[in-house]
């Protein structure tokens, strides 16, 4: 019973520190975030915090995999929504695109993306965490021609990916803050390439 208390209160633990590392981000950018500062905002030591992740890296990496871990209950959620398959798409785009320049998850992906040629534990999660929206999304779109709603003869995996590929490159344009780029802007972009990629019949 102790035991099980303790991994228990291991676990709230951590989970307080990549939720408290995310909303560090969210205010401050991925560059204010240092150990130390992590652990003044928890009211906690460094040591502590490198105790459970071992490094800053390790840290990132779970932050990226737990704040990924709520979006795809999310999409389980909203695939199993009694909705229109086009409404469902819809909602797919609003949920991938990052909230604006700051948003936390998207500035933690990208910082970790340019990391993967040389990092093997980093390359596996993104191939998971990528893995993950491609299935769902292929299963929406298989869905959606299964009822008529778009063409018999979409290839849904190539369309999957061609949509994911693009919808990477609107939100790397929205959280760099480029000119125009905003997420109303870009949302509209998805839209504009999902109706050109996935035709109605």
């Amino acid at each position: 019973m102790a035991g099980a208390a303790r991994r228990r209160d291991g676990q709230i633990a951590q989970e307080r520190m990549l939720e408290e590392a995310m909303a560090a981000i969210a205010e401050d950018g991925l560059a204010a975030l240092t150990m130390s500062a992590l652990a003044e905002r928890l009211g906690t030591s460094g040591g502590h915090i490198l105790y459970y992740f071992g490094s800053k890296d390790r840290l990132l990496l779970e932050a990226l995999r737990w704040s990924e871990d709520r979006l795809t209950a999310e999409r389980t959620e909203l695939l199993g929504r009694r909705v229109t398959a086009h409404r469902k798409l819809d909602l797919f785009l609003q949920l991938y695109l990052p909230r604006g320049p700051r948003d936390p998850r998207w500035t933690l992906w990208i910082e970790l993306w340019a990391r993967t040629p040389s990092n093997d534990q980093l390359r596996t999660a993104q191939q998971d965490i990528d893995g993950g929206w491609q299935r769902d999304l292929e299963a929406l779109l298989a869905k959606g021609v299964d009822q008529g709603r778009f063409d018999a003869a979409l290839d849904v995996g190539a369309r999957a990916s061609e949509l994911l590929a693009l919808l990477d490159g609107l939100s790397t344009r929205v959280v760099l803050g480029q000119r125009g780029a905003d997420r109303t802007e870009a949302l509209a972009r998805a839209r504009t390439a999902a109706a050109l990629l996935i035709p109605r019949p």
